[in-house]
C-alpha cells in the first residue's frame, strides 16, 4: 500500500504557495507501507490532498514533492517533462549549451541536465531520482539523441540523502574535451572532472556585459575558473589578467584564449585573497575588476564567516578600481541572500573609503529559473558598482 503523508497543522502553507520540500520535522503521521523512494501522496493535517513526491526516510527532506494533480510517474512522465523544460529553453534562445533541466523550478526535484553540445551531464541528487535513472536517460536519449551522456552525481549532498558519489558514462561516448559555443566564444570544457558537470552555465548573460564595462581598460578577473569572464572581457579590453590558485582552471583559460585567438589574456596562480593586498600595496589600478567566487557558504551556519571573507575580498577590490572604472562582483551562495550580499556591498564601500554607485543587478541566466516561493532556488547575486 503506498505511504500517504499527513502534515502537521498549518505546516501545509508553505507547500499549497509552490515549494517542494516536506521536511521530516513536519510530519504528523505516516500510512501505508512501499519502499523507500517509492511515490507518497502528501495530505495536510486533515486528510486535503497537497502533492505528490518520492519519499527517502534516510533524509531530512522525506518527499520532494513535483506532482500536484492525480498523475503518476509512470509511461512518458520523464520525456513530457523534460521536453517540455527543453522547449522552454529553444524558446529563450539556448541551443548550443544550457542547463535543461533545472531541478525544483523545472518540476523535477533533485534532477539536473546539462547540455554541452551533443554531450549531456546529468547529476541524480535524490534517493527517488536515482531509482529512476534508466527512465531519464531513456527519455534524454529520446529527446536529444546525443552523442553521449555522463552523470556527474559525485556531489556532498548525495550523502544526506544516503547515497554513495558517482560518476561515469550512462550512454554512448563522451571524450575528456568537448566545444561548446557560448556569446560567440568557443569554449573547452571537461565534463568528467570540471566544477559542477564541467562549466558554469549561470553565468552566460553576465559574462557577454562585461564588454560593456571592459572597453579599452584593464581588467582583473579573480577566480577565474575556466576563464568565461575573461574571455567575453577580452574583446574590448586592452589587457585582462586571469587569476585563479588552480593551474588546471588557468591551463583551461589559455586553452580558450587559443581556440578563439585572444591573445591579451594572462594568467597569474595565486590566492585571490593574499593576490589583491599585494596589489594594493604596490598600487596597482584596474578598470574593471572581476570577483567571481566559489560559494563561500554552504550552509546556514557558515554565513557568518562567510560574510567576512565576502566582505574582505570586496573591499579590496573596491580599492584595486580606478575612479570611475567598475566591480563586478557575485555570490553564488543562496545562503547568502540579496538583502545579506547588499548590506555587505554597502559596508565594503565604507570601509574603502570610496564613493559607489549600483549600476547593475543581476541574476542566474534565465535556463536556471527561480520559483518565488522557493527561494533556494534563486542563488545567485551578480552587481555592477562603478567606483567615483
Amino acid at each position: 500500500m503506498p505511504y500517504t503523508i499527513y502534515l502537521k497543522k498549518n505546516e501545509e502553507k508553505r507547500l499549497i504557495a509552490g515549494h517542494s520540500w516536506v521536511f521530516a520535522n513536519e510530519v504528523a503521521k505516516i500510512d501505508g507501507k512501499d519502499k523507500n523512494g517509492s511515490l507518497a501522496t502528501v495530505c495536510s493535517f486533515d486528510g486535503r490532498f497537497i502533492g505528490k513526491g518520492y519519499i527517502n526516510h534516510a533524509s531530512k527532506i522525506l518527499v520532494r514533492i513535483f506532482i500536484r494533480n492525480d498523475e503518476t510517474d509512470e509511461g512518458d512522465f520523464y520525456f513530457r517533462r523534460i521536453q517540455e523544460a527543453w522547449v522552454q529553453r529553444q524558446k529563450l534562445g539556448y541551443e548550443n549549451c544550457c542547463r535543461v533541466v533545472f531541478g525544483e523550478a523545472d518540476n523535477l526535484p533533485a534532477l539536473i541536465v546539462d547540455k554541452y553540445a551533443d554531450i549531456l551531464v546529468i547529476q541524480c541528487l535524490s534517493l527517488g531520482i536515482h531509482q529512476r535513472k534508466k527512465q531519464i536517460v531513456d527519455a534524454l536519449v529520446q529527446i536529444f539523441q546525443p552523442k553521449g551522456i555522463f552523470e556527474r552525481s559525485d556531489v556532498a549532498v548525495r550523502a544526506k540523502e544516503g547515497l554513495p558519489l558517482e560518476k561515469g558514462v550512462l550512454y554512448g561516448e563522451v571524450p575528456d574535451e568537448v566545444i561548446i559555443e557560448e556569446n560567440g566564444l568557443k569554449m573547452s570544457v571537461d565534463v568528467k572532472n570540471g566544477q559542477k558537470t564541467g562549466y558554469f552555465l549561470d553565468q552566460k548573460e553576465n559574462r557577454f556585459s562585461l564588454r560593456l564595462y571592459a572597453k579599452g581598460g584593464r581588467v582583473l578577473d579573480c577566480f577565474c575558473n575556466s576563464g568565461g569572464f575573461s574571455l567575453n572581457a577580452s574583446l574590448t579590453a586592452c589587457e585582462v589578467t586571469a587569476v585563479d590558485v588552480s593551474e588546471f582552471a588557468l591551463a583551461n583559460v589559455r586553452k580558450n584564449a587559443q581556440l578563439n585567438g585572444i591573445t591579451n589574456i594572462k594568467t597569474e596562480q595565486a590566492d585571490v585573497f593574499e593576490l589583491l593586498r599585494e596589489k594594493r600595496k604596490s598600487g596597482e589600478k584596474y578598470d574593471l575588476v572581476v570577483l567571481d567566487p566559489p560559494a563561500f557558504c554552504k550552509s546556514a551556519g557558515e554565513v557568518k564567516d562567510a560574510y567576512r571573507g565576502y566582505k574582505d575580498i570586496n573591499v579590496l577590490g573596491i580599492k584595486l578600481v580606478e575612479k570611475g572604472g567598475y566591480l563586478a562582483t557575485c555570490s553564488c551562495s543562496h545562503y547568502m541572500t540579496l538583502p545579506l550580499f547588499e548590506r555587505m556591498l554597502s559596508e565594503a564601500a565604507k570601509e574603502s573609503g570610496r564613493r559607489v554607485r549600483v549600476l547593475e543587478m543581476r541574476t542566474q541566466a534565465p535556463d536556471h529559473p527561480a520559483l518565488l516561493n522557493e527561494e533556494e532556488t534563486q542563488y545567485l547575486k551578480f552587481f555592477v558598482l562603478q567606483v567615483l
